[in-house]
């Protein structure tokens, strides 16, 4: 038997090739995947825009995935078989002091992440360690699991942000992930909880998700300074330095978008006299992971609403396309092998 997958050769070149199916080595699980989700990452990776440190090409992407345990190697449980699975994307080392800290994605072994440096999920098969590994329900919906990446991201976004409940809260960027945050801080009992958008129609989507009221950013000027929890999602030029406008003074703001050279910078100024406290976040921790695994299993968080576009991976160049291409229309872009 053979098995599928897209490589990405060099940036703007892929092709579908066949393969053995992997075999699991000692630790390790071969998964079946059942859903991959295309990011903005992604569509970087292929368009050659990733930092070179945070990709090696040739390479099979997707680190936003779920699927079923096919085999297991040497060493791991076999009551694994059968399990509908998501597992952390980096390859932490697990021995470094951060790791033993708990903060795994500060690992400092060296970088290696699923889909960018490790084969990814852009495939009919792909192997993982069975310690990264957070089997799901029984029950669970694999075709939503294969967004519990970015909602991981998103945990561990609210866990920095130390959300008290009654709290006024802003999410700025209604993308994936803003959506996500949303439904998770929705859950997390704020006071209110406001989106910045320009979009009109994701703003309608954040009410849905739980959010009180939906403002474009020329609308959210009137209401700088008056939040005590600013979560940053859209990563784009400007949303690091307004997103610190609309805290309050000693409010608490959480970047979590992937911004580029080039974004506006913060002002120190504002900082030092708001006395404002400033996270950043990239990827998930192991603890956020499994947060945001027993969120999605207690209905906290629904992925499922957010996907628009469904691809075989036969059609990974069209599916890619729409990723970042600014159609309003387009939400979560999945590849279902």
């Amino acid at each position: 038997m053979s098995s599928r997958a897209i490589v990405v050769e060099r940036p703007g070149e892929h092709r579908l090739v066949s393969r053995d199916i992997p075999t699991p080595g000692p630790g390790e699980v071969l998964v079946r995947v059942a859903a991959a989700g295309i990011c903005g990452s992604d569509r970087e990776l292929y368009d050659g825009h990733r930092d070179a440190a945070y990709v090696r090409y040739p390479v099979i992407p997707g680190h936003e995935w779920s699927g079923t345990v096919a085999a297991v190697g040497e060493g791991v449980d076999p009551g694994l078989l059968g399990r509908g699975t998501v597992a952390e994307g980096f390859r932490t080392c697990g021995v470094c002091e951060r790791c033993r800290c708990g903060e795994t994605s500060l690992c400092t072994g060296g970088y290696a992440e699923t889909g960018f440096t490790e084969p990814g999920a852009f495939a009919d098969h792909l192997t993982v360690p069975v310690r990264l590994l957070h089997p799901l329900r029984e029950d669970a919906d694999l075709r939503a699991a294969a967004l519990l990446e970015p909602a991981a991201v998103v945990t561990a976004a609210v866990r920095a942000g130390g959300l008290r409940p009654g709290e006024r809260v802003a999410v700025v960027g209604a993308g994936t992930l803003g959506l996500l945050a949303v439904q998770l801080l929705a859950a997390s009992g704020p006071g209110e909880l406001v989106v910045v958008d320009p979009r009109g129609a994701s703003g309608a989507r954040a009410r849905e998700f739980g959010a009180t009221s939906a403002l474009s950013p020329a609308e959210a000027e009137s209401v700088r300074g008056t939040f005590d929890l600013v979560v940053e999602t859209a990563g784009a030029p400007t949303t690091a330095a307004s997103s610190c406008l609309l805290a309050r003074r000693g409010g608490r703001v959480v970047l979590t978008g992937m911004f580029a050279a080039g974004a506006v910078g913060i002002d120190p100024v504002h900082l030092s006299l708001s006395q404002l406290e400033v996270r950043s976040v990239f990827g998930a921790s192991s603890a956020a992971w499994s947060d945001a695994v027993r969120a999605f299993g207690l209905g906290l968080v629904d992925p499922a609403a957010l996907i628009t576009h469904e691809f075989p991976l036969e059609r990974f160049g069209e599916a890619v396309s729409l990723v970042g291409g600014g159609d309003p229309s387009t939400g979560k872009v999945l590849l279902r092998p």
